[in-house]
């Protein structure tokens, strides 16, 4: 996308810009259009298609859909395999460098990664009233029924 085009969508109004993002989120014009321009329930379906499809084709709102598309496809490309890779290159320059502490911490950032490793914390408290306690429960003999029959 150039420069000047993602200056043009700086024009846009706050439901205009609401618009294009409900319909990033959700890929449903109509439901953006009813989102951003709090739409009345008695608002045809018909005419509410006919105002998103409007919205949806203005060349500032297409060219901010796609500059908020590109955003989300940026953010989303982060996976494990990629911080894993990020993590592996990291423990490769430590190597070569003979910093054993930093190899380990992303080798331990790795096995965090995949759920090898997990963070445990000792729960107590002050007056130790947390403790657990033993309920010890006392009974008669359960007495033999199959007598009864």
């Amino acid at each position: 996308m150039k420069l000047e085009e993602l200056n043009m969508t700086e024009t846009l109004t706050p439901k205009q810009e609401a618009f294009a993002m409900v319909y990033v989120e959700t890929g449903n014009a109509s439901e953006a259009y009813r989102t951003a321009y709090d739409v009345d329930n008695n608002t045809s379906n018909n005419s509410i298609s006919v105002e998103a499809s409007k919205l949806k084709n203005n060349s500032k709102i297409t060219l901010r859909i796609e500059e908020l598309q590109e955003l989300a496809q940026e953010r989303h490309s982060i996976t494990v395999d990629s911080l894993t890779d990020e993590l592996e290159n990291a423990r490769k320059t430590a190597q070569e460098a003979g910093q054993a502490s930093a190899m380990v911490a992303a080798t331990m950032g790795k096995a965090k990664l995949h759920g090898l490793l997990t963070d445990k914390a000792q729960i107590s408290s002050p007056e130790e009233s947390m403790r657990p306690t033993t309920i010890v429960l006392v009974g008669e003999p359960v007495p033999d029924y199959e007598g009864l029959n």
